[in-house]
């Protein structure tokens, strides 16, 4: 059986800027030659464009999507379609990525991705929600909790790392984007160069391949990522040479860091961050890189369900949760 479809839900962001957000459920009941939807053909594979009345079903409890860095909401396809049968499940294209706005002066600091995500769990009546983020996604979550409280009863952070990255992190950053063999003369092209020929990559991942297929668009001379690298080093600039230890201790909801046994977030380090929180539990899915979700989509199920139906016993988040391992 095929899984539910997403629909589109424009959600207005820090300055203005457009945000796509996109609700996984089973498809409306109008036909959308009848309502003059257009469905264009870039929209990613079961993720097209509906209108939607925000808050038209706030007895399913909210669950916000975050992707990290260069990623995009079609990324949490396989999580949000199972988590749809229980739950509201909305992934957010962010500022700069997927299908939202992309401006060439907006502000890609902090402070405006978590004015995005506390504007899309209140235009879409989520809150209070449990906000799922991977990598730069997953920062976004646990800063937003600190400084919203009222609007997230649940946080899972996946291989995001609470301390500073530095200054020679961000310079092997742009070296990076330099190296990439843009334009790609085709998909198959994309899969081959961040699957195995990357230099980042020490053996053959055909998941990370896909994944940057998924954020490449059709240009006339070949494909280019859907973001504009400069605008992902600009965004990053804004975090990796600061540490995060503080945000992540006023973080009072009950939270599930997640780690993939081979991923950027190291054991030591993820333990410590479950320390920090008050209220933190901890999870490892072993055969997984930094993509945990994407690499293994089944085992990273397997980690966060137990999490998710805790939450969900206790729809206030009044239990007493763990705070060891």
């Amino acid at each position: 059986m095929p899984g539910p479809m997403a629909r589109r839900i424009d959600v207005t962001g820090a300055g203005g800027v457009r945000l796509a957000a996109w609700e996984f459920g089973d498809p409306p009941k109008t036909d959308p030659a009848q309502d003059g939807t257009e469905h264009p053909a870039d929209a990613p594979d079961g993720m097209l464009p509906h209108p939607a009345v925000p808050g038209d079903d706030e007895r399913s409890p909210g669950v916000l999507l975050l992707h990290g860095l260069m990623g995009r909401a079609s990324h949490w396809a396989s999580t949000a379609r199972w988590l749809s049968a229980r739950y509201r499940a909305v992934a957010l294209d962010q500022r700069g990525h997927g299908r939202s706005d992309k401006p060439p002066q907006a502000s890609f600091t902090r402070e405006a991705y978590v004015e995005d995500a506390e504007a899309a769990l209140e235009q879409l009546g989520l809150a209070p929600a449990v906000v799922i983020g991977h990598a730069m996604g997953a920062l976004t979550a646990w800063q937003l909790a600190a400084k919203r409280p009222d609007l997230v009863r649940g946080l899972v952070i996946c291989d995001m790392r609470a301390s500073a990255l530095g200054a020679a992190s961000q310079r092997e950053w742009a070296e990076w984007f330099r190296a990439w063999p843009v334009p790609f003369a085709t998909l198959a092209d994309v899969r081959k160069w961040f699957g195995e020929d990357d230099p980042w990559v020490e053996r053959p991942n055909p998941a990370r391949g896909e994944f940057y297929a998924e954020v490449m668009a059709e240009s006339s001379d070949g494909w280019r990522p859907v973001f504009e690298p400069e605008q992902m080093l600009r965004s990053r600039e804004t975090w990796v040479y600061d540490a995060h230890w503080d945000e992540l201790a006023a973080v009072r909801c009950p939270t599930l860091v997640v780690r993939g046994l081979d991923g950027e977030l190291g054991r030591a380090e993820a333990q410590e961050m479950v320390r920090v929180l008050p209220r933190g539990r901890y999870a490892e899915v072993s055969d997984a890189g930094h993509l945990v979700h994407y690499d293994q989509p089944q085992a990273w199920r397997n980690a966060i369900e137990p999490f998710l139906d805790d939450l969900l016993r206790d729809p206030r988040g009044d239990g007493t949760y763990g705070t060891g391992l």
